[in-house]
This record gives C-alpha cells, sequence and structure tokens, in this order.
C-alpha cells in the first residue's frame, strides 16, 4: 500500500511556489526536470503531493512551513546591506547568502561564549575609528596592529602565499576569517560574487569576517582589507567591496580608501612610478608588486594623479571586461585545509578543544564545522597540530 505521504496532496498557495523558486535564483529549466508539474502547480491548476513538495523544498533551499503561508514572508538580512549592482540597491538576498550569514552568526554566537568563558579582553581595535578618521592614519594603524609588512609582500611568489599571509595576521589578532565559495560544506551551492563579495560580523570578542572564495586571490585581498575596516568602524555590513569609482554610501567609499591605502600605500605608489612606462606594464608590474589587483592599482594611480579621470574610467572599464572573461579555475585541494579556511582557523582551534575537554557536545561541535564523522573531527584536529 502506498504511503499517505506520497499519495495525498497539499494545498499550497501558487505565489508560495513561484516565490520558492525566484527566491533560489532558479529557472522553470533548471527545475522541470525533476518537477514535470511545475507549471501547473504554480497556475494552481494541480497541487504537489507532500513528498513532492518535500523535494521541491530541499531544491529550493526554502524552508518546509514556508509553504503553508498565505503569501510570501519578509526575510530582510540580518545586518546592513551597503551592496549595489549597477548602482542599484540589491533587493531580494538569495537563500545561499542567508544561509551563510546565518551560519556565520551561530559561530560567532558560540566564539563569544567561548571567549567569555576563558575570561578575554574585549579587542581594543574594534570601532577605534570613525569615518570622520583620517584615512592613511586608520589604514597605518591597521599596518602595524596586523603586521602587515608591504616588503614581506613583494617578495610572496603567488597572491595566495600572500592572501595566507594576510588571513593568518588578521587571526593571529583575534579575528575569525572565513573563506568559502559554497555553502556551508556544500559544494553545489555556489555563492555568486555579483551577489556579494563579503561581509563583516563586528563584535569586541569575537569580530568575524566572511569572504566569497568564488573570487579571485587578488580580490579576496582588497574584501578582507574592506571588512577589516569595518571592523575598525566597529560596524557589521554586508557588501561589495570595490574599487569603483562612484560610492552610493559614505562608509562603503570610507572603507574602500582604508583598504587601498592599507594594501597600496599612496606615497609607495607614487615612489614605485617610472616615467614613460606604458600603462598596461605599470599596472601589471605593481599588482605583482602589491599582490592586488589590476583595478586596485588603476584606482591608485588615479589617486597618485596619474591620469585623469576620463582615461581611468576608460582603462577601468576595459580592464572590468577582460577580467570578466577570465575562467577561473575550480576549486578542489586538501579537504581539511579546506574546512579550516572555511570556518577560520581560530574557530577550528577552540571548538576542537573545547569539545576534548567536554564544554561542548560533539554533535554541536559537528553542525558548526560542517562535518558529520568523528574521524573527520579527529582528522581535522590532526591538521591544526593536535595529537590526538
Amino acid at each position: 500500500m502506498p504511503n499517505v505521504s506520497e499519495i495525498s496532496r497539499v494545498k499550497v498557495q501558487p505565489i508560495m511556489l513561484r516565490w520558492a523558486r525566484e527566491r533560489a535564483r532558479l529557472s522553470y529549466d533548471a527545475l522541470t526536470h525533476r518537477f514535470p508539474k511545475l507549471n501547473d502547480w504554480e497556475s494552481g491548476e494541480v497541487d504537489p503531493t507532500f513528498k513532492q513538495l518535500e523535494a521541491y523544498a530541499k531544491a529550493t533551499y526554502a524552508p518546509f512551513g514556508y509553504f503553508f503561508l498565505q503569501s510570501p514572508p519578509e526575510e530582510p538580512l540580518p545586518i546592513p546591506d551597503f551592496r549595489t549592482i549597477g548602482g542599484v540597491e540589491v533587493k531580494r538576498p538569495s537563500p545561499n547568502l542567508l544561509d551563510t550569514i546565518y551560519s556565520c552568526q551561530q559561530r560567532q554566537a558560540w566564539y563569544r561564549d567561548f571567549e567569555s568563558s576563558v575570561g578575554a579582553e574585549p579587542l581594543d581595535f574594534v570601532g577605534s575609528a570613525t569615518i570622520g578618521s583620517d584615512v592613511v592614519e586608520v589604514a597605518k594603524a591597521m599596518r602595524e596592529v596586523l603586521g602587515f609588512d608591504l616588503e614581506e609582500r613583494r617578495v610572496c611568489s603567488t597572491w595566495t602565499e600572500s592572501l595566507r599571509k594576510f588571513i593568518a595576521q588578521a587571526d593571529s589578532i583575534g579575528v575569525l576569517v572565513m573563506c568559502s565559495g559554497v555553502v556551508l560544506n556544500n559544494n553545489r551551492r555556489h555563492l555568486d560574487t555579483d551577489e556579494f563579495r563579503g561581509f563583516a560580523l563586528s563584535d569586541d570578542l569575537a569580530p568575524l569576517v566572511f569572504i566569497n572564495g568564488a573570487d579571485t586571490k587578488a580580490a579576496q585581498m582588497f574584501t578582507l582589507a574592506h571588512e577589516l575596516a569595518h571592523l575598525w568602524l566597529g560596524r557589521s555590513a554586508l557588501s561589495n567591496a570595490t574599487v569603483a569609482p562612484q560610492w552610493s554610501n559614505a562608509i562603503e567609499g570610507w572603507c574602500n580608501r582604508v583598504a587601498a591605502e592599507l594594501l597600496a600605500p599612496i606615497d609607495v605608489v607614487k615612489q614605485e612610478l617610472r616615467p614613460g612606462e606604458p600603462l598596461s606594464e605599470v599596472t601589471s608590474r605593481l599588482a605583482r608588486r602589491f599582490k592586488v589587483s589590476t583595478l586596485v592599482v588603476l584606482r591608485r594611480l588615479l589617486d597618485a594623479d596619474y591620469f585623469g579621470y576620463a582615461d581611468f574610467q576608460q582603462a577601468y572599464d576595459a580592464e572590468v571586461a577582460h577580467l570578466q572573461a577570465i575562467v577561473r579555475p575550480s576549486g578542489g585541494g586538501d579537504f581539511y585545509l579546506t574546512t579550516a579556511a572555511r570556518v577560520s582557523k581560530r574557530f577550528a582551534r577552540a571548538i576542537y578543544v573545547s569539545t576534548l575537554e567536554g564544554h561542548t557536545l560533539y554533535q554541536d561541535a559537528f553542525q558548526l564545522l560542517g562535518i558529520s564523522k568523528s574521524n573527520t573531527f579527529n582528522e581535522l584536529g590532526r591538521s591544526l597540530g593536535y595529537n590526538t
């Protein structure tokens, strides 16, 4: 006899089915091969079965209970949203973005409790600046706190090596730096750099920065610098960190200027300029020297009066088109290094020790780390330098 859930149909408002599809940014073509009756469901001619609705909720990453509402719920972002695309505010966050923020907030809450339990002192740098603070002075202070050595970056052979050093420096001063190109550990749920590049969750015991790992390493450098500037302001925010010439928000503009000054100080940029060097060569050379993107270099050249605004805009637009045409390599690498990067080494170390000491349940640790097996947990600990 068929299971009741397989044959009973569920009355669902058609608008909720359309809402789930549009919220997940999925087209009919992406879903109809799994749900051939989707058009009939959305028109209200046929209701899905209970089992079909469960599958549809999973496919669209929508909470199952939402389908019993009469109209779509409001899903405001839990942090200030400073993103724009083409100068227009982004109205609806994707489930991938929402789930990423929620998971980071869970980890941050756990880590704040952990730091409080061991008597940690608040971090002085969080909230130590205002948007009225001098950009050059703030960037200088950030380099001193981070131990950010420009000459050390000059000799880094790759942007990856330089980014790894930068993340380690932020980790060492108490920042949880989480970097991933997917939601949790689901490699089928890719984060979109057109939607966001990063966000900061400010807290004086557990400051957190998330970097969209789907971006280039050079772009991730700027995102990290930008989100650290948000922590110096003591302001949580979701943003598309960019060196574009126009900013619609004063806070974003300030953070972008601080990030550019942190990574490529204007005085040093001016010292590096060579008379008569073609733009393409100076752009490439300074990108390697500072381990930043060519877009950051172009912005710094404008700031250094290397060329006028019209020439800058032309070069900037051409470089954006060039970068968009580049095919980025797919992910991969060591699972345990990737896991630690996704949740931050600082967080992974803390939760590993807390669990072994009996202060955190294994099931809670697994959920926060995005793993499911004891062997994986133990191997992660060994990769972090602990012997069990």
